[in-house]
């Protein structure tokens, strides 16, 4: 598995990841070209086998202290076998900010359990903030090497 930057050309393949991963939550043809086009936008897509198994986009706010995750994915035939955890570390790396954050659905065990092991904390809980009225969890962890 290698961790490369993302580009345009990654727009089909990453619709399919989004939309695989986060069904009525995926992001908008528009979203997505922005994430994949925009200057200060951090992206990095993990390789194996040639396919795209998984993307994380940050973005960094150093005006604030922080930068946030805005989505990560890992294609369903390539989970469990640490490329979330890698494509969450190689981010962070990049996002140049003394602190990242990030939301995720309060029943999303399992991606709470890896963060939480990657060292971050819930701050609070934004109320309905997913498409079928699902809270977020904000959460947030102090970055080493800003």
């Amino acid at each position: 598995m290698e961790i490369v930057t993302a580009s345009i050309f990654d727009l089909t393949a990453l619709r399919k990841l989004e939309n695989e991963s986060f069904d009525k939550d995926a992001w908008p043809l528009f979203d997505l070209i922005a994430v994949l086009t925009f200057p200060e936008v951090i992206r990095l897509k993990a390789v194996e086998d040639g396919q795209m198994a998984g993307f994380v986009a940050g973005d960094p706010r150093p005006s604030n202290g922080w930068g946030w995750i805005a989505t990560i994915a890992v294609d369903s035939r390539f989970r469990r076998r640490g490329i979330g955890r890698a494509l969450l570390r190689a981010c962070e790396a990049k996002l140049g900010v003394p602190r990242s954050r990030l939301t995720v659905r309060v029943s999303n065990q399992v991606a709470i359990s890896m963060y939480e092991k990657e060292g971050y904390a819930t701050t609070e809980i934004w109320s309905k903030y997913y498409n079928d009225g699902e809270d977020g969890m904000v959460m947030e962890k102090e970055l080493e090497n800003p």
